[in-house]
């Protein structure tokens, strides 16, 4: 599995990223999570607009090996949707952490994020 792991990034033990973009969140699933899934074949995105709940799906990544849900790793509201994902969901493999994001999201309760694990607490997750 892969040992890159951001040090600027946040993580959840789902294996989804977030960061922090002043006062919005960027959400995507890590390396660790797409080497685990193989080649993703279609994401399903929430809508603009959307309230999403820590912890809770938010969307379901398909690829050739399973389906696997998306967990908000805050709660706030999507302002951004990574629409290329819809034609192109294999950036998730080849991009992980640029052009594989999955949304943008602006916090409603900031003090969420302090809950998240940083890359030292996320890297056993990925033994």
């Amino acid at each position: 599995m892969s040992d890159n792991i951001p040090q600027d990034l946040k993580y959840t033990k789902e294996h989804e990223w977030a960061r922090i973009t002043g006062r919005t969140i960027v959400v995507g699933v890590t390396a660790h999570a797409q080497e685990s899934l193989g080649d993703v074949v279609y994401v399903e995105l929430p809508k603009l607009g959307a309230t999403l709940t820590e912890g809770k799906n938010f969307g379901v990544i398909e690829s050739t090996k399973a389906v696997s849900d998306l967990f908000a790793p805050i709660s706030g509201t999507v302002v951004k949707v990574n629409d290329e994902l819809t034609g192109n969901p294999s950036l998730i493999n080849s991009d992980p952490y640029g052009q594989g994001w999955i949304v943008e999201v602006e916090p409603s309760d900031a003090s969420q994020v302090g809950k998240l694990l940083d890359a030292a607490a996320y890297a056993p997750l990925t033994k």
